[in-house]
């Protein structure tokens, strides 16, 4: 008898956090975090906590369709087997293509991986996995043998020194932060982070090094060769248990010279630099984790090699509180990777060797195995944009928005003979260039497992039906196969046996060569898998792995690890067009691209518009002001955001965040900016260091637009939507003179019989206010400037959720200012809690002082706590005002 509640997994980043659902209950019901999961212990953050606000039926795609039109199941699988039959038969294999995601679950990435290279013959799938892991796999494979990260959270706690390189791991993965930090305090442990940025990340740092973009690793080869020189080795390690240091320190030597002229390189202060390379020679037990800032370059997998290079030749690594840890950024990127879903690997840790593509042709039973890589994703759609990709199935993302030179993207697609897109939202902007949609199960309708950064294996289980007609994509990909002709080889009748499949496969003709082996649990009955436990690989009769290596045997042919060799490029100097560097990322309280957490009012409240940092030289320089537009452009394209200027960000750069799409913003989509350079040995993309310059932007008028109904996208230069609870909000602003400003008519027609009008018009000073009360509540109002500043968003918000509106709301409505008493809480601070700024502002006016005391008495920052720096800046901004 099943429970009345599931646990399940959480779909965002790589933490992996288990959470708890009620089966059955209506959408939006609420989503606690699991206590008995060995992740988090109950604990979620922000998105985690808020599960439940994105569970609704808004935007689903529910029915298949072609072009436009609604289809049925027979008709849409068919025409796809069909389709790709035909290309196949015509021009070969490699002609077809799959782009598939880290939001898939392993039982489907596997059932995936397995037609298109088993049975189409062609190496031609690839994931969005690729544009922010496959630096770290590759180098994992270079150094390790294997794509293996060697330890687990764990060592977190037990380690006396944290590096964190590259990672704002406060906002992007807070519930293993708040693990450090605990443990940070408990051993009385270093952290130190190296960011150009100063993130949140960095407010509890015992040392920031702001590295210059891009000098990564001549800052470890630094390290390396500082370690070697000061006789901080591990001499009988690397003699018994690797190869290659000689000539790993040799190229390292090349480009070091002194800490002064290392640190100058870097940008940084050769005291700091020191100091940080003191710490970590004199710390055994030390960590360092590495994610985005040091996968997404040109030379993402050296940088990776040359962090695991100072840890073998400490010896720290496979013991408990060391060693090098690649923090994952999709929840199921690591599963994604053990049944092949990267172009350049084979199922169950399989290389494209002879040997390799043997093996699985006799466990698939095929002659069909593709012998060499596919295309990797950049690679992938220029194949599209040539013709020599004519039929490509995307499942699960938008890569016409999250691939660099998205434009590019967007019309590959639309050149393509074919194009196929599995996915539960209806209207995305990869959607826009397909022509078959096939609904596809979302997050809590859909049964399977999941790997997370430390090799551990959760079950995501359903507790919701799926809506419409939508299907696991599992099934989708296996009703395809069929039709092609692989009946026989595709017999699943739900996710257990595809598991138990994969299972074997990863034990079959094994013998210990490959670390990925989970063979122990191919036997589960289908009671055994819906009951499955978290586990982590190599798992054996005796249950799982925590940790790799301690033995000092590596799935390499002499069993050693190896010393990876390389050499900083030269420093590429600025072009005088773009004199900027652009950097992108995530932000606290939002995910990819948008479609599942936009759909929550909360967490589109603490960012509410797209904002490109930059910092005050720079801005003053380009005549750009804190608030108001600027567009930055780069050799691909432009975009336009609110600025933020700010000293956290270094001096010649510019950051972005990458969640805006065409579906929620005009302009401010950070792919369609960003190069299409890509690392020459993993084809990751370098989103973090594209030349760039930054321009003022005056628009004519500014506008918002508060309505209960969805718009269509607005016709003017600037616009972006969020979610509001009960409607949507607006931002608006002409950029040119053919943006005409907007009338509350021309946005959304109501019945004039149905609705009262307010209004005030000065045409002098460029002023609009209009509203309009439908049964006496507001249905939508909009305020329009030319010069000067727009009403306080947050009490007309609150206006949605009045069943009537009093004379006096009403002329506040006119006058742009509210009533007294209804001034408004403003924005969310901490999304976990639900608490606003007014909370906590009036919490720092009775008195509390410090960011424990605000917690104790408002709530704020005592889940998560990646709001804590938003409060400690509101803190400090109170000090500061009253000082003045």
């Amino acid at each position: 008898m099943k429970q009345p509640f599931a646990k399940t997994t959480c779909p965002y980043c790589g933490v992996g956090c288990g959470v708890v659902a009620p089966r059955g209950a209506a959408r939006g019901a609420r989503i606690s975090g699991d206590i008995s999961h060995p992740v988090n212990a109950g604990r979620l953050c922000s998105k985690g906590s808020l599960l439940g606000e994105t569970t609704g039926l808004e935007g689903r795609l529910l029915h298949p369709m072609k072009k436009g039109a609604r289809v049925g199941w027979d008709e849409a699988l068919d025409e796809i087997a069909a389709k790709f039959t035909d290309i196949v038969d015509a021009h070969g294999p490699d002609a077809v293509a799959f782009y598939v995601s880290g939001q898939l679950l392993t039982e489907d990435y596997y059932v995936a991986n397995k037609l298109m290279k088993g049975f189409i013959g062609s190496g031609n799938i690839d994931t969005n996995s690729r544009l922010c892991m496959s630096s770290a796999v590759a180098a994992h494979k270079r150094a390790f043998g294997e794509d293996v990260v060697p330890g687990c959270y764990e060592d977190f706690e037990e380690a006396d020194l944290i590096v964190l390189v590259g990672s704002n791991t406060a906002w992007c993965h807070p519930i293993l932060y708040q693990r450090l930090l605990a443990a940070k305090t408990k051993r009385n442990a270093r952290l130190v982070v190296i960011d150009p940025r100063r993130t949140a990340t960095c407010d509890d740092a015992d040392l920031h090094l702001p590295i210059a973009p891009g000098t990564d690793l001549a800052l470890f080869n630094a390290l390396f060769c500082e370690l070697a020189a000061r006789g901080v080795t591990d001499p009988d390690y690397v003699a018994n248990h690797t190869e290659g240091l000689d000539e790993a320190l040799s190229a390292a030597r090349e480009g070091h010279g002194s800490i002064s002229a290392a640190a100058e390189a870097c940008g940084l202060d050769a005291r700091d630099m020191e100091t940080f390379i003191r710490w970590f020679a004199e710390t055994e037990r030390t960590v360092t984790a590495f994610s985005q800032g040091v996968n997404q370059s040109k030379t993402g997998v050296d940088q990776v090699n040359a962090i695991v290079n100072c840890h073998l030749l400490t010896g720290r690594i496979g013991r408990p509180g060391m060693g090098p840890f690649s923090i994952t950024g999709q929840p199921n990127a690591m599963g994604g990777r053990e049944v092949g879903g990267l172009a350049n690997q084979l199922a169950a840790h399989l290389d494209f060797s002879e040997e390799g593509c043997a093996t699985l042709s006799r466990f698939w039973q095929t002659d069909r195995v593709a012998t060499s890589p596919g295309l990797k994703a950049v690679d992938l759609f220029d194949a599209v944009a040539t013709g020599r990709v004519k039929a490509l199935w995307i499942m699960a993302t938008n890569p016409v928005v999250s691939l660099p030179n998205a434009e590019f993207v967007r019309r590959a697609l639309r050149t393509c003979d074919f194009v196929v897109l599995s996915d539960c939202i209806a209207n995305t902007d990869t959607a826009a260039c397909a022509d078959i949609l096939l609904p596809a199960a979302a997050w809590g309708e859909k049964d399977g497992t999941v790997t997370n950064s430390e090799r551990r294996i959760s079950r995501q289980r359903a507790f919701m039906a799926p809506p419409g007609e939508a299907k696991p994509d599992w099934w989708i990909v296996g009703e395809v196969a069929r039709r092609m002709g692989f009946a026989d080889t595709f017999p699943y009748r739900g996710p257990a046996d595809i598991f138990r499949e994969h299972a074997r496969l990863s034990g079959f003709e094994n013998d210990g060569a490959r670390c990925f082996d989970i063979s122990a649990l191919a036997h589960l009955s289908d009671a055994e898998y819906e009951a499955l436990a978290p586990v982590q690989w190599p798992v054996d009769t005796r249950g799982g792995t925590s940790r790799l290596f301690g033995n000092g045997l590596f799935p390499t042919p002499s069993g050693r690890a190896r010393f990876v060799a390389s050499v900083p490029p030269v420093p590429a100097k600025r072009h005088g067009a773009f004199p900027l560097v652009l950097n992108s990322g995530r932000l606290r309280d939002q995910w990819h691209t948008m479609a599942r957490t936009g759909l929550s009012p909360t967490l589109a409240s603490n960012a509410p518009e797209p904002a490109a940092e930059i910092h005050e030289a720079d801005a003053r320089a380009a005549g750009i002001e804190d608030g108001g537009f600027m567009r930055i452009v780069t050799a691909y394209g432009s975009g336009i955001f609110r600025t933020s200027v700010t000293a956290a960000q270094q001096r010649g750069s510019l950051f972005v965040p990458i969640h805006w799409s065409s579906a929620t913003s005009a302009m401010s989509g950070a792919g369609r900016m960003v190069h299409p350079e890509t690392d020459p040995v993993s084809g990751q993309p370098a989103f973090k260091h594209t030349p760039a310059r930054a321009e003022p932007v005056m628009p004519h008028w500014r506008a918002f637009f508060l309505s209960r109904h969805e718009i269509t996208s607005p016709s003017c230069g600037y616009w972006v939507v969020r979610r509001l609870e009960g409607g949507w909000l607006y931002e608006l602003a002409g950029l040119t003179t053919a943006d005409a400003p907007p009338d509350i008519d021309t946005l959304v027609q109501l019945p004039d019989a149905e609705v009262e009008r307010v209004e005030m018009r000065d045409t002098a000073r460029g002023v609009l206010r209009q509203a309009r009360v439908r049964d006496g509540c507001l249905a939508d109002c909009l305020m329009l400037t030319r010069t000067g500043e727009l009403p306080s968003r947050d009490w007309l918000v609150g206006l949605l959720a009045l069943e009537a509106l009093d004379e006096n709301v009403r002329g506040a409505l006119l006058t742009g200012h509210p009533v007294e008493g209804e001034g408004g809480e403003g924005r969310i601070v901490c999304a976990c809690m639900g608490i606003r700024s007014g909370a906590i502002l009036a919490a720092i006016a009775d008195g509390e002082c410090d960011v424990a005391s605000i917690g104790a008495c408002t709530g704020a920052g005592t889940n998560c706590g990646s709001c804590r720096s938003e409060i400690r800046g509101l803190i400090e901004r109170t000090r500061t005002e009253e000082a003045a």
